[in-house]
């Protein structure tokens, strides 16, 4: 499958030139997130903004956060967590996937997921490390 370098390009420069865009964020937050189009296995955000929802794992500033990407697939192993019900679809967290990303990444906020579902994506993680 050809993938879209260029056009990820063009996106993720006009999402560096937004200097003032700064959103509040919180950990457990589900947000939409330009992901772009990446190198092999790596997630990809998907349509016109590659974009796709991700969990907020941890704030580490006004301009940086650590997220793991979402997605619909219902793989069964251990780098694939439920988080249950995101905007009426069922969810996975692709625990190997996790990264830092700018956060004029995110984009609108979808839901918040459940402290109990949280707890065992985090300790999941740690088990995985």
């Amino acid at each position: 499958m050809q993938k879209d370098f260029d056009g990820w390009n063009d996106e993720k420069k006009k999402a560096h030139a937004n200097e003032d865009y700064l959103p509040l964020y919180y950990k457990r937050e589900v947000r939409w997130c330009r992901l772009g189009t990446n190198v092999g296995f790596e997630q990809d955000g998907t349509g016109r903004s590659y974009s796709r929802p991700v969990l907020i794992l941890k704030g580490l500033s006004r301009h940086v956060c650590i997220v793991v990407p979402l997605t619909t697939s219902t793989k069964q192993n251990r780098y694939h967590v439920s988080v249950g019900n995101v905007g009426g679809k069922s969810a996975t967290a692709i625990i190997s996937q996790i990264r830092l990303i700018d956060t004029r990444r995110l984009d609108q906020h979808i839901e918040t997921v459940d402290k109990k579902i949280f707890a065992g994506i985090r300790k999941a993680i740690k088990d995985m490390l």
